[in-house]
């Protein structure tokens, strides 16, 4: 039996099945995008615009502008988390420089415990904190039966200092994860160069690592400002009542005094805020090559 063999024609173009254009595939996720954020926050903006009295006008950003509250909450929310950043860079620093070049036993497991810190919500945290120096905590505890006082001497929880000792405590390892992950790239051969020529340990820490750490300390530093700009999990469970900052005044508005118009202003302003710090980043970061 012969065997047909099927040759190709000379200057015949083989048949393809018609490829799809590249910008098709990227329809699924930007339709995704929309839906879930793009079209909530058009939502929040066009209510911004609104005020209760009918009609679209700028009203509802005049009263709030003109407002004690939201100056006060805004004031708040910007020394807590320069604060809070300033207090996580240099913690993280100096706990990262430990983990990373002194050696200690269970340093390996100290390093894989921050990479579950990450995951750990917010008012786990606080939750933790208020078991120790709560009201009722334990030091508290401790100290009135050992005394027989009505009450303990650690009350700051309910304070700004509270919160701004949580949010450290909860917001240090998205620092050292980056600082980490630097250090793990410097050559031990500098270090031990530069101590055999007689640098003392601040000098080498100075002058060799802090110039390598720089583009994670942006990284991790900016990181940790705009998520304390929009923390509300660590001021409502610390119970600080008198610390109003703009995701509490975007709470209070909405739920407790159904102000709708003013709550979405102070989404709206701290949604900027965040924007333009993020966007400030990434110009810092093209700069120092982070």
């Amino acid at each position: 039996m012969a065997s047909t063999t099927l040759t190709a024609v000379p200057g015949e173009k083989s048949k393809s099945a018609p490829q799809m254009p590249r910008w098709v595939w990227a329809l699924p996720p930007v339709a995704v995008l929309a839906l879930v954020f793009l079209y909530p926050l058009a939502l929040v903006v066009q209510q911004s615009l609104r005020p209760d009295t009918g009609g679209t006008s700028l009203q509802p950003y005049s009263d709030v502008f003109a407002s004690e509250a939201f100056r006060e909450a805004l004031g708040t929310t910007v020394w807590l988390a320069v604060g809070a950043t300033v207090g996580c860079l240099v913690l993280g620093f100096a706990l990262a420089l430990v983990i990373a070049f002194v050696p200690f036993p269970g340093g390996k497991a100290v390093s894989r415990f921050i990479d579950v810190f990450l995951s750990f919500p917010s008012f786990l945290i606080t939750l933790a904190l208020l078991f120790i120096y709560g009201t009722k905590g334990m030091a508290n505890g401790v100290w009135t039966d050992a005394t027989g006082a009505a009450e303990g001497p650690f009350q700051f929880l309910t304070t700004p200092w509270g919160v701004l000792l949580a949010e450290i405590t909860y917001f240090t390892p998205f620092v050292m994860r980056p600082l980490l992950a630097a250090f793990s790239q410097i050559d031990t051969a500098q270090l031990e160069v530069a101590s055999s020529l007689g640098a003392g340990p601040w000098r080498i820490v100075r002058r060799v690592i802090l110039p390598e750490a720089l583009p994670a300390l942006a990284a991790g530093g900016s990181l940790v400002l705009v998520m304390c700009l929009n923390e509300f999990g660590i001021v409502l469970f610390t119970g600080a009542k008198g610390v109003t900052t703009l995701p509490m005044l975007v709470y209070g508005k909405a739920i407790l005094e159904s102000d709708y118009p003013a709550a979405c202003v102070v989404a709206v302003v701290n949604i900027a805020i965040s924007v333009g710090l993020y966007g400030l980043y990434r110009v810092v970061s093209r700069r120092v090559g982070a």
